[in-house]
C-alpha cells in the first residue's frame, strides 16, 4: 500500500516537473526565440489609413487624354508623437532626404491647433513626394517618430492647353469637410474650378480604408484582424468630353498675344468643340505642389487677368452679329420685308443729322445685302420700326416683345452649360429703362438706337453669342451647350451618354434662310472676304465694337452652309475691324476642323495671325463697321 502511494506521488511530481519544463520552454521560446509577443507589446493602438482612389480621367472627343494620374506620396505628421522625440530629432537629415529647406520644415507646422489641425491626428506635412524620393526616405522613416506616408494619386495634365476648361484642384476647406457627409477629411483634395469642380462627385471615386496597429513611435505594427475589415477604394468615373484637343490647341496658339475668347460648337448636338479664353496659362502651373502658391500669385498679379474665363465670365456687347437677330425678329413680326431696300447716307439720320455713322458701302436693296455690308442705317431703321410698332410714344410693349424673341435664343439668362461660373449677361428691358429714366416724363427708343447694332446696354458672353449662331445654323433651334458627352462608369466601362435639351425658336425657317444667304454673302462679297475658304461654304458676320481704348474685333460663323458641322464666335479685344483679326482666326479654325490642315494658299493668313500681337499698347485700330 505504501509502495503504491509512493509511486503515485512520484508520478505526480514527474508530471508537474514535465509541465513546468514545458511552460518554461514555451516562455523561453516566446520571450527569447520568438518576437510575436514582443511585437504585440509594442502595439499601443490602432488607426485607420485612408486608401485613396485614382481620380477619373478626362479625354477629348477622339479619346486623347486631357488628364493623367501619377503616383505620389504624402508625408503626414502626428505632432504628439513627434513632440516626445523632438529633442533627438535629426532635422538636417530629414530635410536632406525630402529635398526641403529648414525654413519649409519650420513653417509646415501649424501656427495654432484647432479646426483642421489636431496634435493627436495626422495632417499633411509635405505633398507630392515622388516615388524616387520616397524610396530613399522610406529606408530611414524609422528614425523620424510621428511621421508616416500615404500613397496618393496626383492629378497632372499631359498638355499645356485647356487650363480654363479642365480647372485645377486644391485641398479641401473645413467648410467642405463639414458639408461633405464624411466624404472628405483634412488633407484631401478636390476640384476647385472647371470640369474638375463641376464633375467632382463623378471624378473623385470613393476612398477605401486599412486598419493597422501602431507602435509607440507611430509606425505600422501589423494589420487588424489580418485585413478582414479593410475596404478597397473605388476608382473615379472617366469623362469623355466634347472638346477637340487639336482644335483647342490650335485656337490657343492663334490667340497668343491677344486678349479675348473663342467658342466653337457642333450645331447638331450643342457639343462644345473648343472654349478658349486668352490669355491662358499652363494647367501644370497650378498643380498641387510647392511651386503652386507662387504661380497662383503671379497669375493673379498679371494685369491681363489670365485666370478670368472670358468665354463664360466676360461680358461683351455683341456688336454687328446682333444684326442677324434684328433681321429675323423684324421679318417674323412683319415690320421688315426680306426684299426691302433702305438707303444709307453715311449712317442713320434723323432731323437732318447723322445720329449713328456707317462706313462707305453699296446700296442695300434687301436684307441679304444689308447683312453682307453690315449697314448701320438699315438695321437701326428696322429695329426702330419694330420696337415702335405700337407707337413711338410708347415703345414699352414693342421692346418687351422684341426681347421675348431674344430669350428664345438663350440671351439674358444662363444657358445651363455643365460648367461652373456661367453668367447670364444682360438684355435691357422696358422696366430697366423705366427705372433709368424715372426722373423723365418719358423715354424714346431712338435714344437707345445703338441697341440695333448690338451695342449700348447689351452684355453677352462669348458662349451665348456662339450659341445663337448655332441656332441660325440649325434654322431655328439649339441644344443646351455642354462639355461632357459621355460618362464611362462601372467596372465594365459602361457608357452613359448625355442628352441635351432642345430649344425651338418661334421664327419661320424661310427667314432663317434669308439670313443664312446674307451671312454667306458677307464672306463672298461683303465685309469678311478674308474669311473665304475654297471648298468650304462659310457663312459669317463681322463685328467692330466701339471702345475708347481701341475697338474690339468680332466674327461669328458656321460651316458648311447647308450641313453645318461647326459654329464659332471669335472675339479679340482691341482687335480693330472685325474682318482684320477675328474673321481670319475663325476661318482658320473652321478650315482646321473640317479639312484637318491649312491649305498652302492660306498659309500667309495663318502666319499673320500667329504672329499678330494685340497686347502692345498704342497699336492702331480701324473703326469701321
Amino acid at each position: 500500500m505504501k509502495d503504491a502511494v509512493d509511486i503515485r506521488a512520484i508520478s505526480i511530481r514527474a508530471v508537474i516537473a514535465l509541465i513546468t519544463l514545458l511552460l518554461l520552454g514555451k516562455a523561453f521560446h516566446l520571450q527569447v526565440v520568438s518576437d510575436t509577443w514582443r511585437t504585440r507589446a509594442d502595439r499601443v493602438g490602432n488607426s485607420q489609413i485612408d486608401q485613396y482612389p485614382a481620380r477619373g480621367l478626362m479625354t477629348d472627343r477622339n479619346g486623347k487624354l486631357l488628364t493623367i494620374n501619377e503616383p505620389i506620396y504624402q508625408i503626414e505628421l502626428t505632432y504628439n508623437q513627434f513632440k516626445k522625440h523632438s529633442a533627438t530629432f535629426d532635422t538636417t537629415r530629414f530635410c536632406q532626404l525630402l529635398g526641403i529647406t529648414r525654413m519649409y520644415f519650420e513653417e509646415a507646422f501649424p501656427k495654432q491647433w484647432g479646426g483642421k489641425y489636431s496634435p493627436s491626428k495626422p495632417f499633411t506635412f509635405l505633398a507630392n513626394v515622388s516615388p524616387s524620393v520616397y524610396a530613399t526616405f522610406q529606408e530611414n522613416l524609422f528614425q523620424f517618430p510621428g511621421f508616416s506616408a500615404t500613397l496618393r494619386s496626383s492629378r497632372n495634365y499631359p498638355h499645356t492647353v485647356a487650363a480654363h476648361l479642365l480647372g485645377y484642384m486644391g485641398e479641401v476647406s473645413q467648410r467642405t469637410i463639414d458639408r461633405g457627409a464624411g466624404r472628405y477629411t483634412s488633407g484631401d483634395y478636390h476640384g476647385i474650378s472647371g470640369l474638375e469642380y463641376q464633375y467632382e462627385s463623378e471624378l473623385r471615386g470613393a476612398k477605401g480604408r486599412r486598419l493597422v496597429y501602431r507602435d509607440r513611435l507611430g509606425r505600422e505594427a501589423g494589420e487588424v484582424l489580418d485585413g478582414a475589415l479593410d475596404v478597397d477604394a473605388t476608382v473615379g468615373t472617366d469623362l469623355i468630353t466634347t472638346i477637340d484637343l487639336d482644335l483647342q490647341a490650335y485656337g490657343e496658339a492663334l490667340m497668343v498675344n491677344k486678349v479675348g475668347s473663342i467658342v466653337a460648337l457642333e450645331p447638331a448636338t450643342g457639343e462644345i468643340l473648343t472654349m478658349i479664353s486668352a490669355p491662358t496659362y499652363d494647367p501644370k502651373s497650378l498643380r498641387i505642389g510647392r511651386d503652386r502658391g507662387r504661380s497662383f500669385v503671379e497669375l493673379q498679379r498679371d494685369t491681363l487677368q489670365p485666370l478670368l474665363n472670358r468665354a463664360i465670365n466676360g461680358k461683351y456687347p455683341p456688336g454687328s452679329p446682333f444684326k442677324t437677330l434684328v433681321a429675323l425678329i423684324a421679318m417674323q413680326t412683319g415690320t421688315l420685308a426680306p426684299d426691302r431696300g433702305i438707303s444709307c447716307a453715311g449712317g442713320f439720320t434723323s432731323g437732318g443729322r447723322v445720329l449713328l455713322g456707317c462706313h462707305n458701302h453699296p446700296y442695300c436693296s434687301n436684307v441679304e445685302d444689308a447683312i453682307a455690308q453690315s449697314c448701320n442705317a438699315y438695321f437701326v431703321t428696322a429695329w426702330l420700326e419694330n420696337v415702335n410698332r405700337y407707337g413711338s410714344l410708347s415703345p414699352t410693349q414693342g421692346l418687351d416683345e422684341f426681347n421675348d424673341y431674344l430669350y428664345q435664343f438663350g440671351l439674358g439668362s444662363k444657358l445651363g452649360i455643365d460648367f461652373p461660373g456661367e453668367i447670364a449677361g444682360h438684355v435691357p428691358t422696358s422696366t430697366y429703362y423705366n427705372e433709368r429714366f424715372q426722373d423723365e416724363q418719358f423715354w424714346r427708343a431712338i435714344w437707345m438706337r445703338s441697341l440695333a447694332i448690338g451695342q449700348g446696354e447689351y452684355e453677352l458672353t462669348a458662349l451665348q453669342t456662339a450659341n445663337f449662331v448655332a441656332a441660325i445654323a440649325n434654322r431655328g433651334h439649339w441644344y443646351t451647350p455642354h462639355l461632357v458627352k459621355e460618362v464611362q462608369e462601372g467596372n465594365d466601362g459602361q457608357l452613359r451618354s448625355i442628352t441635351p435639351e432642345r430649344h425651338d425658336i418661334d421664327i419661320d425657317r424661310r427667314y432663317f434662310e434669308t439670313v443664312v444667304r446674307g451671312m454667306r454673302k458677307t464672306v463672298t462679297e461683303g465685309t469678311a472676304r478674308v474669311a473665304n475658304v475654297p471648298d468650304i461654304e462659310i457663312c459669317g458676320k463681322t463685328g467692330t465694337i466701339q471702345n475708347s481704348h481701341g475697338d474690339h474685333s468680332s466674327f461669328v460663323a458656321f460651316a458648311p452652309a447647308d450641313d453645318p458641322k461647326i459654329a464659332i464666335m471669335v472675339y479679340v479685344e482691341n482687335g480693330g475691324f472685325g474682318g482684320s483679326v477675328a474673321a481670319p482666326i475663325a476661318s482658320l479654325m473652321i478650315e482646321k476642323y473640317l479639312h484637318g490642315a491649312i491649305s498652302d494658299q492660306r498659309r500667309w493668313v495663318e502666319t499673320r495671325m500667329l504672329e499678330k500681337d494685340m497686347t502692345q499698347r498704342g497699336e492702331s485700330t480701324i473703326r469701321v463697321k
